[in-house]
């Protein structure tokens, strides 16, 4: 029996997983009081067990110290939950690495908008939508005649993947969404209700109805009022005492340094600016079906002072696993984002685990490649192939088409999995 120390924010679907698991597995698992997300996962103490900051995080009480929600809630179980023969363990670690390879992103990219923790992208939402009902579809007809997902009892596969469905289930999956799929409505009833699972979640809620994005709060500010002749004149703010003029501190030489250093320039600035406001298609993109966006796009686009190319990875033949393809790109963007304000991309991912490609268009100020303006960009762009496209010619339109609809395929015919935006 496991027992130790687990560090989570509250309703951490993720720590959830451990905390059942830990009920199945009989020993004494306790959450770490007081813990604040981006407080305590930063301080020395932690990253001294912890080095990477991740939560959740498991303290054992030896000492040893564990990571990944999967791996800890592996520890934890009880040796019935990890399956009883071979065969099961490696069937129960396949719905571990399923749920976090091809459910966890559609889940998140549906939920986390309505949750106010991602920015709210119409399209990469109804694209998770689709994603999560073709998961689900496979789902429900592999439940057709099964209880569980392994064997005849529950076992840490269904309490990963029920953990990984619950927030969907929550928020956006409505009566109306749910009602095609009542063999998984089923099996997740069943496990949420199950005593040592309720120990931890309490009574699930279903989602009632898909919430609404709330619109942007209007500025604030007084109604207008009639002028009226001899209206009440506004008061007068008293004035302010003139406060006695303090000298300068004195500036040692880091801060003479610091104040003579010039600011840095953005390497945008250099290259004619043209017609095209570039965060207008973005917020349009962003907020409209691609049936409008897209002809929006060719409607507004400067090709005089824009330029479009398109982006291949050069060694598709090394990616693996599709959440670590997906790694990869987002990493890219996080190294890029000095670039966001003159650029735009549409990155996606084609086929499957094993058998997978990255390429995406990207369109950014000036005519020639964008990376060589500034050494900071060239981390990871000689790592794909650059061809600049024609703006005037037919395939170049239908190739745009494909990759701002996340539509289509790659050029070996694999079918699109799922796409990343950077704007």
């Amino acid at each position: 029996m496991a027992s130790g120390t687990l560090y989570t924010y509250p309703d951490n679907f993720r720590a959830y997983k451990a905390l059942i698991a830990a009920q199945y597995g009989g020993g004494n698992v306790q959450v770490a009081p007081g813990f604040v997300f981006g407080e305590t996962n930063k301080t020395t103490e932690f990253l001294k067990k912890f080095p990477l900051g991740k939560v959740p995080a498991f303290e054992a009480k030896d000492g040893q110290c564990i990571t990944e929600s999967n791996a800890i809630a592996w520890y934890v179980a009880s040796n019935e939950l990890r399956g009883k023969t071979d065969i099961e363990k490696a069937q129960v670690l396949q719905w571990l690495n399923y749920s976090d390879s091809d459910l966890l992103q559609a889940v998140c990219t549906w939920v986390f908008p309505y949750l106010g923790i991602l920015d709210f992208n119409k399209q990469a939402v109804n694209s998770a939508k689709t994603d999560l009902s073709n998961i689900l579809t496979s789902l429900n007809n592999f439940l057709l005649s099964r209880t569980y997902l392994v064997n005849e009892q529950v076992t840490l596969a269904d309490i990963v993947v029920a953990c990984t469905l619950l927030p969907a289930y929550q928020t956006v999956l409505d009566p109306e969404f749910r009602k095609a799929f009542k063999n998984v409505n089923r099996w997740f009833t069943t496990i949420v209700n199950q005593p040592k699972v309720k120990n931890v979640l309490g009574a699930v809620k279903l989602c009632d109805k898909e919430p609404q994005v709330a619109p942007k709060a209007e500025q604030q500010g007084g109604g207008k009022k009639d002028k009226k002749k001899g209206g009440d004149k506004p008061p007068q703010q008293p004035k302010k005492p003139k406060a006695e003029k303090e000298e300068p501190e004195e500036m040692d030489l880091a801060d003479e340094a610091l104040l003579e250093e010039p600011k840095s320039k953005d390497p945008f600035d250099e290259l004619p600016k043209g017609t095209w406001v570039m965060d207008d298609f973005k917020r349009f993109y962003s907020n409209e079906d691609t049936d409008k966006s897209i002809p929006y796009f060719w409607e507004k686009f400067d090709k005089e002072n824009y330029s479009i190319w398109l982006g291949e990875y050069k060694y598709n033949d090394e990616l693996q696993k599709v959440f670590m393809s997906c790694n990869l790109i987002t990493g890219m963007f996080q190294r890029l984002d000095k670039m966001r304000k003159h650029s735009f991309a549409s990155v996606c991912l084609f086929g499957k685990d094993n058998d997978n490609t990255i390429s995406g268009i990207w369109i950014w100020r000036g005519q020639n490649l964008a990376f060589e303006l500034s050494p900071d960009w060239q981390i990871d762009y000689e790592s794909y192939k650059w061809t600049k496209l024609d703006p005037n010619s037919a395939d170049t339109k239908k190739m745009v088409d494909e990759y701002l609809a996340w539509s289509g395929k790659d050029k070996d015919g694999r079918a699109f999995n799922q796409g990343k935006i950077f704007k």
